[in-house]
């Protein structure tokens, strides 16, 4: 077992200014150097160029949405960990994203939870050069 870093890359998709905030202060606070895009086209180019270890993507998103995203973000990078944070109750979003590749779904109303979430998918990444 390697000594994993301490900071995580992690991207956050999100149209809302100060929901980004929000999500910004829970996911430093896990030691993770953040970065944001506001909409799901720049979320694609940032993947393709900077590989973030995480990408915390919204589902309702200006031009490409976050489900569109996120399928281009895993046709791109088959291994990219994609984990829909959303106010979209409707299994049919989870169904969508699970299918566009998202590895989780958290509801915007559990935002507490994040900082937990952010823990197990950093235990639960693969080391460098293993399979996704």
């Amino acid at each position: 077992m390697s000594d994993r870093p301490q900071h995580r890359s992690v991207l956050i998709v999100e149209d809302n200014v100060t929901m980004r905030a929000l999500i910004r202060s829970l996911v430093e606070g896990v030691g993770s150097v953040v970065h944001e895009c506001a909409d799901g086209e720049s979320a694609v180019a940032y993947c393709a160029r900077q590989h973030p270890d995480l990408v915390l993507m919204d589902v309702k998103l200006a031009g490409m949405d976050g489900i569109a995203a996120t399928r281009a973000i895993r046709r791109s990078d088959p291994g990219a960990r994609i984990i829909i944070v959303t106010e979209q109750r409707d299994e049919a979003y989870r169904r969508a994203a699970t299918a566009a590749g998202a590895r989780g779904f958290l509801l915007k109303e559990n935002l507490l939870e994040l900082p937990a979430l952010l823990t197990e998918a950093s235990a639960a990444a693969p080391e460098a050069g293993d399979e996704p």
